[in-house]
């Protein structure tokens, strides 16, 4: 991944606005995270950042997303998903060697940009973007639409949702998850992250919180890169069992904002918390390896 170390380094200043799980959702498990990461954690990301407010992950928490989009940001585009070649709902499954091209994809991105914010000889700068891009990635890595390469990863199946035209990969990343947490502002995602923090310390997800960081290193480029390729082989199982279970035909037909949103519900609100958690500790492995 040296090629990706070189660009990073030509990479420029923050822009605005968001896309993939949306902004909502990436600011929901910027916020979760926020409320884990141990203080020294904290006192990092907030001085590196330049930000010593409350919101000072969530609000670069989908800068990547617009950076992509930016002639100097073109580059990273394929690094915010893996495209596993796999069938389903019959089959599910992610191979690194499969499916992270020779662009880079999410797995490598992570690896990548972890590799970088603990590499003292870059700058502040480019440390800057490698925490921005980490934020948003181990946000990515959760979806399970970024984790599959059937139809774009579901871009190109075309699926009715509250009587809108639409695209399934765009309900996972936006329509459902604004229909669980009321809306699509970062008021909103500060809201349902203290809802999912409270189900992670007290709640449904208390007994599997330490589950989600099993393995979790960042000992070496190896275990950056198995941390990653786990994650992202979890959310990838979702698109055999809930998101593609009844095949392609079945999310064709039908509104998808009524029985099929009640179906994918849970999965969307573990997969934002577990993120978020799995985002404080990563971190924390990060700072805690400086």
């Amino acid at each position: 991944m040296a090629r990706l170390s070189t660009l990073a380094l030509a990479a420029s200043a923050a822009l605005p606005g968001a896309m993939a799980w949306g902004a909502m959702g990436h600011e929901t498990i910027a916020y979760i995270a926020s409320n884990f990461v141990a203080s020294s954690t904290k006192s990092y990301f907030q001085s590196l950042l330049g930000d010593t407010s409350a919101d000072y992950l969530a609000s670069v928490a989908a800068w990547a997303d617009s950076y992509r989009y930016t002639t100097a940001g073109a580059f990273s585009a394929p690094f915010h998903y893996i495209d596993a070649n796999d069938s389903p709902p019959s089959s599910c499954s992610v191979s690194y060697s499969r499916d992270c091209g020779s662009e880079g994809c999410v797995v490598s991105a992570i690896q990548n940009y972890t590799t970088i914010l603990l590499d003292g000889r870059y700058s502040a700068a480019n440390h800057q973007i490698a925490a921005k891009m980490i934020i948003h990635f181990v946000g990515d890595i959760g979806q399970p639409l970024h984790c599959e390469a059937l139809d774009v990863g579901g871009n190109d199946i075309d699926v009715t949702y509250d009587g809108e035209d639409t695209n399934l990969h765009a309900i996972w990343d936006s329509d459902i998850p604004e229909s669980i947490s009321g809306g699509s502002s970062m008021s909103s995602a500060k809201s349902w992250a203290t809802t999912l923090t409270t189900a992670i310390n007290s709640g449904d997800y208390k007994s599997q919180a330490a589950g989600w960081v099993s393995g979790l290193s960042v000992a070496t480029a190896a275990k950056q890169q198995a941390t990653a390729l786990q994650w992202a082989t979890e959310a990838n199982a979702y698109v055999c069992s809930t998101v593609l279970k009844g095949g392609v035909s079945a999310v064709e037909s039908g509104d998808l904002s009524g029985a099929y949103t009640t179906t994918a519900d849970p999965v969307v609100k573990l997969q934002i918390a577990k993120q978020g958690y799995r985002l404080a500790k990563y971190l924390d492995a990060i700072v805690a390896a400086m």
